[in-house]
């Protein structure tokens, strides 16, 4: 039995997240249709983590195990060949013995776009966040300060999370405004469940001028959800890639042009 890694991207528009469900379309269920194809067996994955619905992967971790022998190429163009054009397999490293792409990660990099105008950004309308009103930059970076290292983030995490515990250790969390997108990337060694969009609404709040930014410390403290501002629209989320130790061999996510508006580059 040989265990294999992928990184895949795809886009979450026409998918009800990642995980596999009965009665709903799932990247996940095409992923391992098109990985059971060219293994000539079932295959069952394990992902680095479960995005919701409408949420998009540049770099999705996921691990498969398979008694088929295919080289790489078969693996990343034959799956290709079987996914739809919204999902796509960007590389493979076999042979990752003690690989787990969920336990062995050791951090997880989501990027949230927000566009503040008064028009919504309909060319980019399953690409971003939007809100009418216009945001202040610097109350939202002095307000994301009080998020940093590890806490209780019960005031972010939904009702429906099935996380044993609600701590978590953010080790980055950065706002800017590029070519008229808001960007905020936030660096974690897990993630409950909408955490990165019930931080992006809370944000919004103080950018709005609702709150001052030291609001957001008296949230994180409170440890209730009801104290906390909306959850983001999922349309603007991204994860931007899964860190690993340097003995798997993984790829380095790329800096490059592909995907440049998720990944900041342009």
């Amino acid at each position: 039995m040989t265990r294999i890694a992928l990184g895949v991207e795809y886009d979450g528009s026409g998918y009800s997240g990642w995980q596999r469900q009965h009665h709903a379309e799932t990247v996940q269920a095409r992923l391992e249709q098109a990985l059971s194809a060219v293994a000539c067996h079932p295959v069952v994955t394990m992902a680095a983590g479960r995005t919701d619905t409408g949420v998009h992967a540049c770099e999705q971790v996921v691990h498969f195990d398979t008694h088929a022998e295919r080289p790489d190429r078969a693996w990343v163009r034959g799956v290709n060949a079987h996914l739809p054009a919204d999902i796509g397999v960007r590389w493979v490293v076999q042979s990752v013995n003690g690989f787990d792409a969920r336990r062995s990660a050791e951090s997880r990099r989501y990027r949230y776009l927000l566009v503040d105008r008064p028009t919504q950004p309909v060319l980019l309308r399953n690409r971003v966040g939007w809100t009418w009103r216009s945001l202040a930059l610097e109350p939202m970076q002095q307000a994301a300060m009080a998020l940093l290292g590890e806490h209780d983030f019960s005031s972010f995490r939904a009702a429906a999370c099935q996380s044993r515990h609600p701590h978590r250790r953010v080790d980055a969390l950065d706002v800017e405004r590029r070519d008229g997108v808001i960007v905020f990337d936030i660096r974690a060694n897990a993630f409950l469940h909408h955490m990165v969009r019930n931080i992006v609404g809370t944000l919004m709040r103080v950018g709005a001028g609702d709150y001052p930014p030291e609001w957001v410390e008296q949230v994180l403290a409170a440890r209730d959800r009801r104290r906390a501002g909306v959850t983001a629209p999922a349309t603007g989320l991204y994860l931007v890639a899964v860190d690993y130790p340097a003995r798997f061999g993984l790829p380095v996510p790329p800096d490059g042009p592909v995907f440049a508006l998720a990944r900041g580059d342009g």
